[in-house]
């Protein structure tokens, strides 16, 4: 995989000229004043289904995303094309009295405006929400920040690793007594994204559906993953029980983990609830097991969790991964390999789902990423994408016929490094 082919099983949503469905949020325009990724990743969720989304960048340097990341490829980062896909380019200095008429007169254009930059920075800009919603009314505002727009954190800088290390998620990672490490990912920002999306979309059907106006949707890093804390909240509040990190298993629920194969795969296997404990104990051909008074309850089986551990392990060992799966998932044992990119790249299922979409970039050709989700029946999401390189590539486009500038005004900003 290192020249970016892909195998032949692994089909993606082509991109191949035809038009692809409107999406259920055709019609919707979005501004996207964000950088980076929370912001422009909640962005791109809206434009994946149907919504035109104007990307504004800072004229001459863009956005940082076009340089994130060490991966080059043709001496250009992958990320750009991955989350800028299917969005219209415009440059406009917000900083400056100019830039900030324009954007609000593109306001007046547009459904929802995303941006996350510090609180309080489009206040000192002449955009706060108050001035934007007095242009449109009907606007929805959805602010991305590191900790809210409220309380005495708001204004302290975050990144996604400071939230979820805030918000609980950090603790709960990695083994007991050792450095809690990152996901590999930027959690928080695609969690916050997330919530980011989901919340535009709740703000226009509260719109559209009750009353015409619009509101501020405040969705902040660390409130993100708070959200994803499940029953440790409640644990906590009524039994003082502060829950740690679990390593590769869960804590008393067994057995849950990570095994092993013979051929140096790892896989999940779990089957820690009555109705799955008999299938794996017979699949391994260990139906003694089920007579073991240490093993008959949920309970007593995280108890001893150790020792189920190392039963499932020993198993696990002697056998390949591919028979691993087929013999637990012909017994409908909870089973999976831990893929990683290249593993997925080939396997029949993602093939199947069409779980990665292609990008046709005007400098790299087909750049693969990952496909829109969910999947709705009668309004299915964008099928083809474009991306591009040039900053303000839609400048004559969204400030000459959305906003009725002559060219020589256009040219005119240009030169003032207005856009």
């Amino acid at each position: 995989m290192a020249d970016g082919t892909l195998d032949a099983r692994a089909e993606v949503a082509a991109t191949d000229g035809a038009p692809g469905p409107a999406g259920p949020l055709a019609g919707v325009r979005v501004l996207e004043l964000g950088t980076l990724i929370a912001g422009p990743f909640a962005a791109r969720l809206l434009g994946d289904f149907g919504a035109e989304v104007i990307k504004v960048e800072a004229p001459r340097r863009g956005d940082p995303l076009r340089e994130w990341g060490a991966a080059r490829h043709r001496g250009r980062s992958l990320w750009w094309p991955v989350q800028s896909r299917g969005k219209k380019l415009v440059t406009l200095d917000l900083r400056t009295p100019r830039g900030a008429e324009l954007c609000r007169r593109l306001v007046g254009h547009s459904d929802v405006l995303i941006e996350n930059f510090r609180p309080g920075t489009l206040e000192r800009w002449g955009l706060g929400p108050d001035e934007l919603l007095a242009v449109n009314p009907a606007l929805i505002v959805v602010r991305v920040s590191g900790f809210g727009q409220t309380g005495p954190y708001a204004a302290r800088p975050g990144f996604a690793s400071a939230g979820e290390a805030m918000g609980g998620l950090r603790h709960l990672n990695g083994f007991p007594g050792e450095a809690p490490p990152r996901v590999g990912l930027s959690l928080g920002d695609s969690l916050t994204g997330l919530f980011a999306a989901w919340g535009a979309t709740m703000a226009l059907y509260h719109r559209d559906a009750r009353g015409g106006r619009g509101q501020v949707v405040d969705a902040s890093i660390l409130d993100s993953c708070v959200a994803m804390l499940e029953s440790i909240p409640a644990e906590y509040a009524a039994l003082g029980a502060v829950r740690g990190p679990s390593g590769t298993g869960v804590a008393n629920i067994a057995p849950s983990n990570l095994y092993r194969s013979r051929d140096g795969k790892w896989l999940v296997i779990a089957a820690n609830n009555d109705n799955l404990w008999p299938r794996l104990c017979r699949a391994m051909n260990r139906e003694d097991l089920l007579a073991d008074d240490r093993f008959a309850t949920h309970q007593s089986r995280g108890a001893h969790g150790t020792e189920i551990d190392a039963i499932v392990a020993a198993w696990a060992a002697e056998r390949d991964a591919a028979e691993i799966d087929r013999i637990l998932t012909g017994a409908d044992v909870v089973c999976a390999p831990v893929n990683t990119i290249a593993d997925l790249f080939s396997d029949p299922h993602a093939s199947a789902r069409q779980l990665f979409a292609a990008v046709a970039d005007g400098e790299l050709g087909d750049v693969i990423g990952p496909a829109p989700t969910p999947r709705l029946s009668d309004a299915p999401a964008r099928s083809e994408f474009t991306s591009s390189w040039e900053l303000g590539r839609h400048n004559d486009e969204v400030f000459g016929e959305m906003l009725g500038l002559e060219q020589h005004e256009i040219e005119e900003l240009r030169e003032a490094a207005v856009i």
